[in-house]
């Protein structure tokens, strides 16, 4: 076995043992393995051990490194995870199969827009800036139910979850917590949450994705 195959079994059996704990079935989790930084003969390694769902954070990383991926594995599944510019609308509607990081009117239109366009539909989750930082995107919690609505009604969205990213300095619980809170309250059924430090206390907690950068990959280049 390859190490990034070794690594993705040590994952896979913590994502297990946490979701067991909780009385949840550990296919009810997808991993998304976060390859920023990491080049594709490092994705390969996880392809070649049968894993089929990435990250990306840059739009522009993910394209000089999935098409060819994308068309030696026809079920391979590319999400979105970082802050999208709304003039990178068009190149990640065109890429990406899921969309995690919609936070903002303008970028709901212009993603509704090249969606009708373009004729894909990436399925989308909204960024809850749960920690309420200054620095971070994602709507606030307060706005959230207004901002759903919106994407659902006005701009006839793909929204099927939620997805945070707590602060690094507090209880990540607390903001999974909330994030699951808000995700029913919403009747929506995915939360993005969880990443290499946290990941196992996100799947007891319900995460349906957890986002899984270094402890697959390792260190970021």
């Amino acid at each position: 076995m390859s190490e990034g195959a070794n690594h993705l079994a040590e994952v896979m059996r913590r994502i297990a043992a946490a979701a067991k704990a909780a009385g949840r079935e550990p296919a009810d989790v997808t991993l998304v393995a976060v390859s920023k930084t990491h080049g594709a003969n490092r994705v390969r390694e996880l392809l070649a051990a049968g894993h089929r769902v990435y990250g990306e954070n840059r739009v522009q990383e993910a394209e000089g490194k999935y098409p060819a991926l994308k068309a030696d594995y026809s079920d391979l599944k590319l999400h979105l995870i970082g802050p999208l510019q709304t003039n990178k609308a068009r190149d990640a509607v065109a890429l990406f199969d899921t969309i995690e990081t919609v936070d903002r009117e303008r970028l709901a239109a212009a993603l509704a827009k090249e969606m009708e366009r373009g004729g894909r539909r990436p399925e989308c989750f909204i960024q809850v800036n749960t920690g309420e930082e200054p620095q971070k995107a994602g709507v606030l919690p307060a706005e959230l139910d207004a901002f759903f609505a919106s994407c659902r009604d006005t701009y006839k969205l793909p929204v099927v979850g939620l997805m945070c990213i707590p602060p690094i300095d507090e209880e990540p619980a607390l903001h999974f917590a909330l994030l699951v809170k808000m995700a029913k309250r919403n009747g929506l059924s995915k939360v993005s949450m969880g990443m290499s430090a946290d990941y196992e206390i996100a799947v007891r907690l319900g995460a349906t994705h957890v986002r899984v950068g270094s402890a697959l990959f390792g260190p970021r280049n």
